[in-house]
């Protein structure tokens, strides 16, 4: 497990956690989540009642949740050093604070889905729900401009994943090799690479992207459903040629834009940050119409 490890404060009240780079999931600190809901003055009565609590877990059937929380080496709040410290997942966190009678629960479950798990499809990844995807990234603070064009982003990818379909290939594994082959050859990283250039972890990548980095990828998932419509692959090989085909496509488009601006098209930047660019412009817009107004 390729672990980073961070602090969330729930109700100003430190929680230790770990990003699972792999599983792209979060961990939590059992104890830390036992001491705020239970309001325990200090992590010694907190373990206490997580040892107690596991054992009327046993009694109650639940041997199969108990297996499948890890021991990650986190650090200690008292003298910085890593100690094994139980951990749940958000799936396995949320059985637990079932069986704690806690008033602080159900804000702790709100808190729970902003941090990392209940509200993906509709907060981080609004390309499972076409249909609220524009109110979402207006919400986000998006330009329409880029709306429009992340929405036809959204159609052109279904449209490469039903010829994928058509072709055979398997959803999950498959899919993700195909996509890692086509930004490859596009951008000259792999999606992992791409999220961790921009600091993403369960992000949508596109939703990250700039106007040109999405119209590129466009260009390229585009180009590979058309090549693919006419050479019909029928192994995973000839699919990745395929995609390896319509991502070079884009790249030397990328190439070129580059040489005629000698500006990078891909950025480091961000969805905040390319928030905070908008913000900015229409803060600076706000300002000189007050001004003109002010010169009349």
């Amino acid at each position: 497990m390729s672990q980073s490890d961070t602090i969330q404060l729930f109700e100003d009240k430190r929680i230790r956690t770990a990003w699972d780079e792999e599983r792209e999931d979060w961990y939590f600190s059992i104890v830390d989540v036992v001491a705020v809901l239970t309001n325990q003055s200090d992590q010694r009565s907190a373990s206490n009642y997580w040892a107690k609590l596991k054992q009327r877990l046993k009694e109650e059937g639940a041997d199969q949740l108990l297996t499948n929380c890890q021991q990650l080496k986190l650090k200690s709040p008292k003298d910085g050093k890593r100690y094994k410290t139980d951990v749940a997942d958000t799936e396995q966190l949320l059985r637990i604070i079932q069986s704690i009678p806690s008033p602080k629960a159900e804000p702790f479950k709100r808190w729970l889905a902003e941090v990392g798990k209940e509200r993906i499809e509709e907060t981080i990844d609004p390309e499972l729900t076409i249909d609220r995807a524009l109110e979402t990234y207006l919400k986000k603070g998006y330009t329409r401009e880029w709306i429009n064009q992340r929405l036809q982003a959204i159609q052109v990818r279904k449209e490469l994943t039903d010829e994928w379909d058509a072709r055979g290939v398997q959803k999950g594994i498959e899919y993700a090799i195909l996509t890692d082959e086509i930004s490859h050859a596009w951008s000259g990283m792999s999606t992992r690479q791409y999220k961790n250039l921009k600091g993403l972890k369960k992000e949508n990548l596109r939703d990250n992207m700039t106007t040109l980095e999405l119209v590129l990828n466009m260009l390229a998932e585009a180009t590979t459903t058309e090549i693919s419509k006419q050479k019909l692959p029928e192994t995973l090989s000839e699919n990745i040629d395929v995609a390896r085909a319509g991502g070079k496509v884009a790249g030397d488009a990328r190439k070129a834009i580059e040489a005629q601006t000698g500006v990078p098209v891909i950025t480091a930047r961000n969805a905040s940050q390319l928030g905070q660019v908008v913000a900015d412009m229409l803060e600076e817009t706000s300002v000189d119409s007050q001004n003109k107004e002010s010169d009349k």
